[in-house]
């Protein structure tokens, strides 16, 4: 396989072409809330579709041309799409323009087959050729914000990598944008057309800033008024206190040698039978009165895996030593000693936990993170059962005053970039939103991989095509911890 890839891994751009509304919006500006604001990149996943012959006669035209014209249906209603991000000139922060430029879709071809890239959910460098990346050439209003690549493989198998902006939409409105288009698109005959909510694009009414009240930021701390009158959002609190410890404590940030592309993305498969052995473990101290969710359990599980990485680093010559439990003492999880805080962050939905709910089809983002804390030593003796409850009383603290509270904390000076934090884990749930099941093709898609996050701490729970109640991770791991995690994570018994 590799072989193969070292051979002849081009792939050739046949046709790229700008992609407008079909029926063009009145031009209008979107105030963003800072829930969108918070990451403008482009996020990129890829869709691997095998050879079928349901599709075997079809030209790559013939394909590229219907999603062409269900793009164009599809941005008519999600019209927010086909615009660009822009600079609000009173406030200086970024909102969006209506303005029909519209969308990029691109054609390509390559002689690699699909079977030649092995194991789909493991990540390939190769992926990045099957996405395009546009340049701004330093002007961030000239980037388009959905970009699409067909490409046709030299076995009659075709991959379409997508690419959209976090600030145009989030997790689930990202996916029921992809379910219009691929409906809109009938490339398959008969396939007919699927009735879906209607999309609602106005956001600065719901998640703007509602108070005058003074906004939280990383740099400076609330006052002691501020504090005790209002509720704090944990999450902003738990980053401001890891980014601070970082750079208080040497230890922590003599890792020069840690940077993203250190990070070595792997997925691991947890099966539901495997799953099931978890939830048992949990709720068999409570003779199986305690019931917990897969997430919540996976969660738990995760967060003991990475803290149980057992390394001492020789910061002389930068190589880990592996070494046995009875070494605990002389040693912490990923070099951590045990007073160190550490931190379990996950996103939640806030469209049903608002006061009002937000609206049906609301379409910008309307997640906000929950987080817990402990220290090192804390976590490693906590149990599973523990954790799972502190998650879920995380999860449970996410009301209408927490978004608010995390609305007005973003307000204040953040850093541009958040560096690398091994104390820190980051969850995104993706399993309610499988981007394998959107039919561009015939039937699912072999595999649905997102690219590189602009993030290395997030890790992704995704459903695996063949068994929908197991769940995928993707996650990033440094090299010298990548067999001791293997070794934790996959042994549930």
């Amino acid at each position: 396989m590799g072989t193969q890839l070292e051979k002849d891994q081009t792939v050739t751009i046949t046709k790229s072409v700008s992609v407008c509304p079909k029926y063009l919006h009145p031009q209008k500006v979107l105030n963003l809330s800072n829930l969108d604001r918070q990451c403008p990149s482009l996020m990129y996943t890829v869709s691997f579709y095998k050879p079928s012959p349901s599709y075997k006669d079809l030209s790559l035209d013939f394909v590229f041309n219907s999603l062409k014209s269900g793009l164009e249906d599809t941005l008519s209603v999600w019209y927010p799409a086909a615009g660009r991000l822009c600079l609000n000139q009173n406030d200086g922060k970024l909102d969006l323009w209506c303005n029909n430029k519209g969308a990029v879709l691109v054609e390509a071809v390559t002689q690699i087959k699909i079977s030649d890239l092995g194991d789909l959910s493991q990540y390939n460098k190769f992926f990045e050729k099957l996405v395009y990346k546009p340049h701004s050439f330093g002007n961030f209003s000239q980037m388009p914000l959905v970009v699409a690549q067909v490409t046709k493989f030299g076995c009659g198998g075709y991959s379409i990598g997508i690419g959209v902006s976090h600030s145009l939409f989030d997790g689930p409105a990202t996916h029921d944008f992809l379910y219009a288009w691929a409906s809109n698109s009938a490339i398959m005959e008969g396939k007919g057309r699927v009735e879906q909510q209607k999309p609602l694009h106005e956001r600065g009414s719901t998640l703007l800033v509602v108070t005058n009240c003074p906004a939280p930021n990383m740099t400076t701390k609330l006052s002691e008024k501020s504090s005790s009158s209002r509720k704090r959002a944990a999450a902003i609190d738990h980053l401001y206190q890891l980014i601070m410890q970082a750079a208080t404590d040497q230890s922590l940030s003599d890792v020069g040698y840690m940077n993203q592309n250190s990070y070595l993305l792997r997925t691991f498969h947890l099966s539901s039978a495997m799953i099931q052995s978890l939830k048992r473990k949990v709720s068999g101290k409570r003779g199986g009165s305690f019931s917990c969710s897969s997430f919540e359990v996976v969660a738990a599980h995760l967060w003991k895996a990475s803290r149980w990485v057992f390394v001492n680093i020789n910061y002389a010559n930068k190589l880990p030593i592996l070494i046995t439990r009875s070494q605990l003492a002389r040693s912490r999880a990923l070099g951590l000693r045990r007073e160190t805080m550490v931190c379990l962050q996950f996103s939640v939905d806030v469209r049903n936990r608002m006061v009002p709910p937000l609206p049906k089809g609301f379409s910008g983002n309307a997640y906000v993170l929950a987080s817990i804390a402990m220290t090192a030593g804390a976590l490693e003796g906590e149990s599973h059962e523990r954790i799972v409850e502190k998650i879920r009383e995380a999860k449970n603290s996410i009301s209408n005053e927490y978004v608010y509270a995390y609305v007005e904390a973003l307000e204040g000076p953040r850093p541009s970039d958040l560096p690398p934090l091994k104390e820190l884990t980051m969850l995104s749930d993706w399993t309610r939103m499988p981007f394998h099941k959107i039919p561009f093709l015939h039937g699912e898609a072999a595999y649905a991989s997102p690219l590189v996050s602009p993030v290395p701490q997030v890790a992704y729970f995704m459903q695996n095509p063949d068994d929908d109640k197991s769940i995928d991770l993707r996650i990033g791991l440094l090299p010298h911890s990548l067999k001791s995690f293997s070794q934790y994570f996959l042994n549930v018994q």
